[in-house]
C-alpha cells in the first residue's frame, strides 16, 4: 500500500512563514542498512554540520539497542539543502554512536573517515554507480511491469526512450534536480538493463564525501519515490531469473594514478585487491552470491580476475586508461546494497596494503 503526496494541499502549509525557525531533518542508518530521518526546529541558520547539536533516538525500534537501554546519540556530519522545504531548512547525514561516546557497531563511517584521514595526501576520487528498481506497491513486480506475465527481453530498455520502454522517468528527473539542489556531487542518470531499473552517479568524490553523497543521494530518491506512491529496491538480485542484478560499481583512483604512467600504481592497487578478494566480497552487500554469477556482465564471485573494457570482470580498467597509461579503475563486485563507507575504505586500506 503507499499513500500519494498531494503537492498542492500541502503547498498551503509550506507557504507559510517559519518566524525565525529552521527545520533540519536528521538522518541516519538504522540496522539493517536502511534509512532513519527525523526533524528538529533550530532558530539560527547552520553554516555546517558542526554548528548542530547531538540528538538521540530509540535504538530499540531500529534493530540498534536493546529496549532497557535504547538511546543511541546522532551526530551530524554531513550537510545538504533541503529540495523538500526549501528555504533555509537543512538535512543532515550523522552518525551514531553508543551512549558512552564510542561508535555503534552499525556505524561504519567512523571507521572508513580515519583510514580516508590518514591517506588523504594520496587524494582517493570516487565515482560511484548506483543501480535500483522502482517497485509498483500494488503489484509488487518493477514498475511497468504486466500485473500478470513478463514484459518483453531486455534489449531495448537500456538508455532506452519512448513509452514501453522507460517507466518512471518522473521520478528519476525529480530525483535529479533534489539532489543538484541539494549540493550532492550528482554526475549522471541513465535507464538500466532490466525494464524499471535505472542508474545515478555520485562523484567524483574524495575520501570520505563518496559515502556521504550517496547515502544522501539514497534518502532523496526514497522521498522522491515517496511522493510517487512507488517503492526503491536497491537488492542485488529484485527479480529471478533472466534479468539483470544490481550493482554499485565504484571508480577508484588516487593522485598517482591519474598522473602521467599512473597505470602502474592502479596494476599494483588491483594486485594488492586480489589477495584480498573475499576479503572484499564480505563487505560488498548482502546476496551479492545471486548478482555475481558469471552472467548479466559480471564475473563469478569466488573468482578474482581483471581486464582492459572487460564488464565480465571483477575489475575493469577502461579502455581509455589503457591506451593513456593513466587515470582510473572500475571495481565491479560491489552490490547494490553495499554501504559504501565500507566498500571506499577497503578499497583504500587494500590500495596500500600491507601496512608498512
Amino acid at each position: 500500500m503507499s499513500v500519494l503526496s498531494n503537492p498542492k494541499l500541502l503547498e498551503k502549509y509550506l507557504s507559510l512563514p517559519q518566524n525565525g525557525g529552521v527545520q533540519v531533518e536528521y538522518v541516519w542508518i538504522d540496522g539493517f542498512n536502511n534509512l532513519r530521518c527525523k526533524t528538529r526546529t533550530v532558530y539560527k541558520v547552520p553554516k555546517s554540520a558542526a554548528d548542530l547539536p547531538e540528538w538521540n533516538y530509540d535504538g530499540s525500534s531500529t534493530g540498534q539497542a536493546e529496549g532497557h537501554d535504547s538511546d543511541v546519540l546522532i551526530q551530524p556530519v554531513a550537510m545538504f539543502a533541503d529540495p523538500f522545504r526549501g528555504g533555509n531548512n537543512k538535512i543532515v547525514l550523522c552518525e551514531t554512536f553508543n551512549p558512552d561516546g564510542t561508535p555503534h557497531k552499525t556505524n561504519y563511517r567512523n571507521a572508513c573517515k580515519k583510514i580516508m584521514d590518514a591517506h588523504a595526501n594520496s587524494k582517493p576520487w570516487f565515482g560511484l554507480e548506483q543501480e535500483y528498481s522502482l517497485f509498483d506497491p500494488e503489484t509488487e513486480k518493477p514498475y511497468g511491469w504486466p500485473k500478470h506475465g513478463f514484459p518483453e527481453a531486455q534489449g531495448k530498455y537500456y538508455c532506452g526512450v519512448g513509452a514501453g520502454k522507460i517507466f518512471g522517468r518522473d521520478i528519476v528527473e525529480a530525483h535529479y534536480r533534489a539532489c543538484l539542489y541539494a549540493g550532492i556531487k550528482i554526475s549522471g542518470v541513465n535507464a538500466e538493463v532490466a525494464p524499471g531499473q535505472f542508474e545515478f552517479q555520485v562523484g567524483p568524490c574524495e575520501g570520505i564525501e563518496a559515502g556521504d553523497h550517496l547515502w544522501a543521494a539514497r534518502y532523496l530518491l526514497e522521498r522522491v519515490s515517496e511522493d510517487f506512491g512507488i517503492q526503491v529496491s536497491i537488492h542485488p538480485k529484485p527479480v529471478k531469473g533472466d534479468w539483470n542484478g544490481a550493482g554499485c560499481h565504484t571508480n577508484f583512483s588516487t593522485l598517482e594514478m591519474r598522473q602521467e604512467g599512473g597505470i602502474r600504481a592502479i596494476e599494483r592497487a588491483i594486485k594488492n585487491m586480489s589477495k584480498r578478494h573475499m576479503e572484499h566480497i564480505a563487505v560488498y552487500g548482502e546476496d551479492n552470491d545471486q548478482r555475481l554469477t558469471g552472467r548479466h556482465e559480471t564475473g563469478h564471485i569466488n573468482t578474482f580476475n581483471y581486464g582492459v573494457a572487460n564488464r565480465g570482470a571483477s575489475i575493469r580498467i577502461p579502455r581509455h586508461v589503457g591506451k593513456e597509461g593513466k587515470g582510473y579503475l572500475e571495481d565491479r563486485r560491489p552490490a547494490s546494497n553495499i554501504d559504501p563507507y565500507r566498500v571506499t575504505g577497503i578499497i583504500v586500506e587494500s590500495t596500500f596494503w600491507p601496512k608498512k
